[in-house]
């Protein structure tokens, strides 16, 4: 099943089920004011889907929405240095810590952080910030999980943690300001149940950049190479933490950009992964 958030052509924003080209929007009641969320919790989430699917709502293509970050009332975290390329571009980057990120990628505890809420989430179709100090920002294309409030990962989607390399690279604890500000975070196009994904370990995450519509950088990988798995990503980060509505956790990124390249505004990042589709944003600079 494929759960999303849109703007109708009519302006207002929705949730619903896609359908091959086609969107069926949930109602909105005053005993339902976040559909997405109570499906998402649900014992039962397409007889839940079923239920709350709007009858008075005409379907509309695809083409005519503008699809929105699948989250409501949801936090998204992240998880750091869980692939190996990602630990060798993060003691490359830093000033004397690097040590510390070799100790990350082999502790049993994992670096867990906070990234966004849904104020600083974009959508497909969005644009992330880069932020106005920053020399050095990449993106970090990520699939990302959905974990019910009792712990159980339940859907996916794909995750952009944008990144300020250079400010993180200074010094490990300007951490959040490397990766939490206006705009730092992307999450879409779809939320995809994990019934239909099958086994995680098989996938492949796939970035394209292009700048004035060529490509600049472009690389892959595949899920296999993720040192822990996210159910033990999962498993940490309900640790003395509670969630009620849930939570997006991103798993961490496996390519890492040449450390000549710099997004620019303008550029276009496409993140792909099959079976859940293409997350696409552009860029622009904070001021």
């Amino acid at each position: 099943m494929r759960l999303c958030r849109f703007e109708t052509p009519f302006g207002t924003e929705r949730a619903g089920i896609v359908r091959g080209d086609r969107v069926r929007a949930f109602r909105v009641t005053r005993a339902t004011p976040h559909p997405l969320t109570d499906v998402l919790l649900a014992d039962h989430p397409i007889r839940e889907a079923q239920r709350l699917l709007d009858p008075d709502f005409p379907p509309l293509s695809v083409e005519e929405i503008r699809f929105l970050p699948p989250l409501e009332e949801q936090e998204v975290w992240a998880a750091g240095v869980t692939y190996k390329r990602s630990e060798e571009a993060r003691v490359q980057e830093s000033k004397g810590a690097g040590a510390f990120y070799e100790k990350v990628y082999g502790a049993d505890r994992p670096e867990l952080f906070f990234k966004a809420d849904r104020r600083r989430t974009v959508g497909h179709g969005g644009a992330v910030r880069l932020r106005a100090d920053t020399r050095w920002c990449v993106p970090e294309p990520e699939f990302t999980v959905f974990i019910r409030p009792d712990g159980m990962i339940t859907a996916c989607t794909i995750g952009n943690d944008v990144s300020c390399r250079d400010i993180e690279g200074e010094n490990p604890l300007y951490l959040p300001q490397a990766k939490v500000f206006k705009d730092c975070c992307a999450l879409g196009p779809v939320l995809l149940t994990t019934d239909e994904i099958g086994e995680w370990r098989k996938l492949k995450v796939e970035l394209e950049i292009l700048r004035r519509g060529e490509p600049v950088f472009s690389g892959a990988t595949g899920l296999d190479a993720l040192r822990r798995s996210p159910e033990e990503l999962a498993s940490w980060l309900f640790r003395d933490q509670e969630f009620p509505y849930g939570v997006f956790l991103m798993t961490g990124t496996g390519i890492v950009p040449p450390d000549w390249f710099t997004l620019e505004p303008g550029d276009t990042i496409r993140i792909t992964i099959d079976p859940i589709g293409c997350l696409e944003t552009s860029c622009y600079r904070g001021g």
